[in-house]
């Protein structure tokens, strides 16, 4: 079976920005979102395309007290991420997030959490991207206004992507 990540919106928001969100999509990960942050935040946003390759899973009343229990604890916190980590928890699966409220949390909750960049370093390691096209992602993400990304991480990333990969035989 493979390992499902539950992602909030902001992963799946700079993958698209970078032009590989449908590359992420093709690792060997199910990908799923709740409900809840579904129908707020990405029906009108790529939803129906998005729909068929990710998963969008319902929480049961324990997962929604959990949540709102999140909610409850931490008001920084939006009640759709508030369900991503509680879809986590309740499933013990890897939760992947670009908040860093929803990061910490998670952390306290040993929840396993993810960013954009290990999705990134993904697609490298499985060579599902050239390079350059990562580099381009990575550039694209990294200049949004929005962007929240340690900037070290970034440069880290585009320096190792711009050697050359020894070929393959």
């Amino acid at each position: 079976m493979p390992l499902v990540l539950v992602s909030d919106t902001s992963v799946l928001v700079d993958l698209q920005r970078g032009g590989v969100l449908e590359t992420a999509l093709r690792l060997p990960y199910e990908f799923a979102v709740p409900d809840l942050l579904f129908e707020r935040e990405l029906r009108e946003w790529e939803g129906l395309a998005l729909k068929e390759h990710l998963a969008v899973l319902t929480l049961d009343a324990n997962g929604v007290e959990l949540a709102v229990g999140y909610r409850r604890a931490d008001t920084r916190l939006s009640l759709p991420d508030a369900f991503a980590l509680a879809l986590a928890k309740q499933g013990s699966h890897t939760l992947l997030a670009g908040d860093a409220t929803l990061r910490a949390l998670a952390e306290t909750e040993g929840v396993e959490c993810h960013g954009v960049l290990w999705v990134l370093d993904e697609i490298a390691r499985r060579d599902l991207a050239p390079l350059e096209t990562l580099r381009a992602a990575l550039r694209s993400i990294s200049e949004h206004p929005r962007c929240r990304l340690p900037r070290g991480e970034i440069r880290k990333r585009l320096e190792e992507w711009s050697r050359d990969r020894p070929a393959r035989s």
